[in-house]
């Protein structure tokens, strides 16, 4: 449970403006949807896919590193990481557990075999979309157990996108249709009381003594 009192005094360290893109940011972001990247060899496609969860609304984002371990690109993801939590697996089996016992149907992103067209993709259930390496895509243990699989549809010889620019599309079509219903598709109050104490804290550098002030002035 979140000290209302406290996130007040603290956030009053912060400017009206900042204050109020936390609130404004807040008010769109989801757990409805989430995504999960199963070890993406390249490091700059790990931070674009995060950046794009962020610009998309998406707060939670899954990283198996059962494979290929690896940090955050600071430049490509640009300040992202602070704003979206990024969960690690060491195994693939693991991040599929742990959705799955949260009640996420798990999606494939394919171009192969009998997966559906995007745009014919159901949003009322929450789902995890799963992106895979550049070259091998996903592991058989994740397409094994899919609820769905999905593509964007393309017309061109290149047979796939880049995993960034893939999850950039499927992230704007499927947020934006889950804004046109009537889904209860925002984060709880207590999560966006949460999310406002966590980021007002990585904003202000002193934050730590100025809770320990408050603390001492009760």
């Amino acid at each position: 449970m979140i000290d209302i009192k406290l996130l007040e005094y603290l956030e009053s360290f912060l400017t009206p403006r900042r204050q109020g893109l936390n609130k404004k940011v807040l008010e769109e972001r989801t757990n409805h949807f989430t995504v999960a990247v199963e070890d993406v060899y390249q490091l700059h496609n790990t931070s674009a896919v995060i950046r794009s969860c962020d610009v998309f609304g998406i707060q939670n984002v899954h990283v198996i590193e059962e494979i290929n371990a690896k940090r955050i690109d600071r430049e490509i993801a640009m300040g992202a990481q602070k704003w979206v939590d990024i969960n690690r697996y060491s195994t693939t089996k693991e991040c599929l557990t742990t959705l799955q016992r949260k009640g996420y149907q798990i999606i494939a992103t394919t171009p192969h075999d009998d997966s559906k067209v995007l745009q014919d993709f159901d949003i009322d259930k929450p789902a995890a979309f799963f992106f895979g390496r550049e070259q091998q895509g996903l592991s058989d243990q994740i397409l094994k157990v899919a609820d769905t699989r999905l593509h964007i549809p393309m017309v061109g010889f290149t047979e796939s996108l880049n995993i960034s620019v893939s999850a950039a599309i499927l992230l704007q079509h499927v947020t934006s249709k889950l804004k046109e219903t009537n889904s209860n598709w925002q984060l709880s109050e207590e999560e966006k009381l949460e999310k406002r104490m966590e980021w007002a804290k990585k904003v202000i550098k002193s934050h730590e003594q100025i809770i320990a002030r408050y603390h001492d002035n009760e």
